[in-house]
């Protein structure tokens, strides 16, 4: 006990002062007229960096600028999505589905529970008011295992093994879509592969067929359960938030588009046309996550010991075009060269790889002005993206990404 209160010293004051709820507009940030921020899945920084099969990406690493030293912080993905839109997990760490519309269940901010998967929770409360989020310990032990092949520990680390960031009281449940709502601008989530219904109580999708369909009786030679699960509402964090379920207007599930069709994303960028903030999440096969019942293409990879062996070419490879196509298509855009834009592409952390493999993931910085080219050293997680962005935007910093130790990456932008 008293080893472990020594080393929760020393690494407190590596952390430094934990921040919550809303803070001072983070300065030092050039103005911002739109941003894209494209999410990419489940691999670290060395399986992308140099890999044959993502040529696209580590071309615009070299052309754009990237960050060499920028780490996820949790696991597994939803708990990433959260920190980029929200800078905190808010008691989420866990990919459970959303608790669709519930007005009777407690938020986890205001419970002081914590969603895991081991021990197994129920699906998350509508994220809302204020409370307790949940630590980030240096080791997760609570999600993918135990099993007799990821058995805990040795446990997946959260950012490099030993950092960790203590729970903050005080959290708000809120995003940065909240905050460019509440200054009357704009925001968007654009999901591959969305229903034609869209987003409302939809936790999975192949694009047309939904979790609540009964595929068999519309299509009898297909067996339950067969469904494609491409679209997943576990990297759409603005859905599990209560103002978004509930919300009306320039703030509410009308926000979330799909691809493809009217008001999707490649309709929106060709008519010149962006929100301030964009979250792009391709499909599951096309985010380099993988399904289990998509073809070899898609299949997850064969075995993940954090290095480029083991993985799946295709998968990697197939992303990669997408990752590509959704590139061209903003820089194809009138859009693109009105004001001061950016386009932000990171991988959300460094899933199913297990200790000694830190977290540290790809993330690059593209923008229509400035310099090109950078590489930065710096420290970075998704808080600072978090922070960085709301400077962009002349916003409050949120929840831990005023952290006192958390910088700016104006040095990319």
């Amino acid at each position: 006990m008293r080893s472990k209160a020594a080393t929760c010293l020393f690494v407190m004051s590596v952390v430094g002062t934990i921040f919550a709820g809303e803070g001072a507009i983070p300065k030092g940030v050039d103005h911002l007229d739109h941003v894209w921020v494209i999410m990419m899945e489940n691999h670290s920084y060395t399986q992308i960096l140099n890999n044959p099969a993502a040529p696209f990406a580590n071309q615009y690493a070299k052309s754009a600028n990237s960050a060499t030293n920028y780490f996820a912080v949790g696991h597994p993905s939803l708990t990433n999505y959260l920190e980029v839109v929200g800078g905190s997990n808010f008691a989420v760490r866990s990919d459970n589905a959303p608790d669709w519309h519930n007005s009777t269940c407690t938020p986890n901010l205001a419970a002081g529970t914590v969603v895991t998967d081991f021990p197994s929770s129920p699906n998350v409360c509508p994220i809302a008011g204020s409370g307790l989020d949940a630590e980030t310990p240096a080791i997760d032990l609570t999600n993918e295992c135990p099993s007799a092949t990821n058995p805990c520990p040795p446990g997946l680390i959260d950012i490099d093994g030993t950092k960790w960031i203590p729970a903050a009281e005080n959290t708000i449940g809120k995003t940065i879509g909240d905050q460019l709502a509440e200054r009357d601008r704009s925001w968007r989530s654009y999901q591959e592969s969305l229903p034609p219904t869209g987003a409302d109580g939809v936790t999975y999708s192949d694009g047309f067929f939904t979790d609540a369909t009964n595929i068999p009786a519309i299509l009898p030679d297909q067996p339950p359960g067969n469904l494609v699960k491409l679209y997943a509402a576990k990297h759409n964090p603005f859905v599990y938030f209560r103002s978004v379920q509930e919300g009306q207007g320039n703030n509410s599930l009308k926000n979330v588009v799909g691809f493809q069709g009217a008001g999707g994303l490649f309709e929106d960028l060709e008519r010149g046309y962006a929100p301030s903030f964009s979250l792009i999440a391709p499909n599951q096969c096309n985010d380099q996550h993988g399904r289990g019942n998509a073809g070899p293409q898609c299949d997850f990879d064969p075995s993940d010991t954090g290095s480029q062996a083991g993985l799946n070419p295709a998968l990697i490879y197939i992303g990669d075009l997408a990752l590509r196509n959704i590139v061209t298509a903003i820089h194809s855009s009138q859009v693109w060269k009105r004001g001061n834009n950016a386009i932000v592409v990171l991988w959300d952390e460094n899933d199913y790889s297990f200790v000694p493999n830190v977290n540290q993931v790809l993330t690059i910085v593209d923008t229509n002005h400035g310099t090109h080219g950078k590489k930065s050293d710096q420290f970075y997680t998704h808080f600072s993206l978090l922070k960085t962005l709301e400077g962009a935007f002349q916003l409050p910093c949120l929840n831990h990404a005023c952290d006192e130790n958390v910088k700016t990456m104006s040095d990319l932008f």
